[in-house]
């Protein structure tokens, strides 16, 4: 036996490793989280139940039913209440309870960590579409999506909603995260055209384009309902992922 065979070799592992498991830990932590799975299923089904049953008086579109158009604004609502929402609140109470300042000790980067929550993010969502999904065929639904539209929406949207959650925890202390985060997923919910058509909010709808909410939800219903690829709404959530990108690399803390 050499004499160098328990030399210490010191070193962080391979950039690829260290995302994946950062993303394996996050994702458990969020099906364990009661709170963050209101958000993220028990809200969008709600919403989707409701707005199917009790939408018949909004004539939304002739063209299609109901149900065709809900669910795939319910898919962008639960991808927004999980990559905004529910990821700023928990990472602003990780900074404020340590969690984040010892990752910060690892080789764990900001932009690795952007990446592993993202990944984590996309597993769970998978999850969100298989329930949503679920509903929305009990309800009626037939989908039939453009894959490539469908695709690059769930990606880009997740990018932009999480990028953007990011930089507010990593900005803000707990309490006002929690604020900002509960304030802001109300009011893109509301008026974000993220549920609801961009037409139906009127002379309004021509503004919620470019908003990452309505680019999302756009995307999304021109994906499932007519098949194609929402270009010009994707280069909107790539600008907000960019963007958001950018500031959380810049201006976040650890603790």
């Amino acid at each position: 036996m050499s004499v160098g065979t328990f030399t210490p070799r010191p070193g962080g592992a391979p950039l690829a490793q260290q995302v994946l498991a950062q993303a394996s830990m996050e994702a458990r932590l969020m099906l364990r989280n009661g709170e963050q799975l209101m958000v993220a299923l028990v809200i969008p089904v709600i919403v989707l139940i409701g707005g199917v049953k009790g939408g018949q008086h909004l004539n939304l579109n002739e063209d299609h039913p109901l149900v065709d158009i809900f669910v795939p604004g319910v898919l962008a609502l639960a991808i927004m209440s999980t990559s905004f929402t529910a990821l700023s609140i928990a990472t602003g109470f990780e900074r404020r309870y340590g969690v984040i300042k010892r990752l910060g000790a690892s080789p764990l980067s900001r932009m690795g960590l952007l990446a592993g929550k993202i990944v984590a993010l996309l597993a769970v969502e998978v999850l969100q579409l298989f329930i949503i999904g679920g509903v929305g065929q009990l309800l009626g639904w037939t989908p039939k999506p453009g894959v490539i539209g469908f695709f690059l929406a769930i990606v880009l949207g997740t990018a932009a909603f999480a990028s953007l959650g990011l930089f507010i925890a990593g900005a803000l202390r707990a309490e006002a995260t929690l604020a900002v985060a509960n304030l802001v997923y109300l009011l893109l919910m509301a008026g974000g055209a993220v549920v609801l058509p961009a037409d139906s909010y009127g002379s309004f709808g021509g503004l919620t384009h470019l908003l990452p909410s309505g680019a999302l939800g756009e995307a999304l219903r021109e994906t499932f309902l007519d098949q194609t690829v929402a270009w010009g709404e994707l280069g909107v959530l790539l600008v907000w992922a960019v963007l958001g990108s950018v500031l959380t690399a810049k201006t976040f803390k650890w603790e």
